[in-house]
């Protein structure tokens, strides 16, 4: 038996087909055979879909949070960077 190759699938056809899962026209094995997937894959960009609508609309605070880490962070690297090259400034002399 020669396994198939695996098709990578692209985020806009992920897309696809959870919302035309989410319409529930069609039932997941009807939208797997249309499409050429696995029914349990189709459950799952359902899922993935319902699960990630959320940060949509509290995606502001969660950005601005996110943006106020990296920026903690950036400066704690800034200082230890200045830091060093103070040091490595003094012990060869410039």
């Amino acid at each position: 038996m020669t396994k198939k190759p695996r098709t990578p699938r692209t985020a806009a056809f992920k897309k696809k087909v959870a919302l035309e899962a989410l319409r529930e026209d069609k039932t997941l094995g009807q939208l797997a055979g249309e499409h050429g997937v696995h029914p349990l894959q189709v459950g799952k960009w359902k899922k993935e879909l319902i699960d990630g609508a959320e940060s949509l609309f509290d995606g502001k605070k969660s950005r601005k949070q996110d943006d106020e880490f990296d920026r903690e962070v950036l400066e704690k690297k800034i200082g230890r960077l200045t830091m060093e090259i103070d040091f490595l400034k003094k012990k060869l002399g410039y």
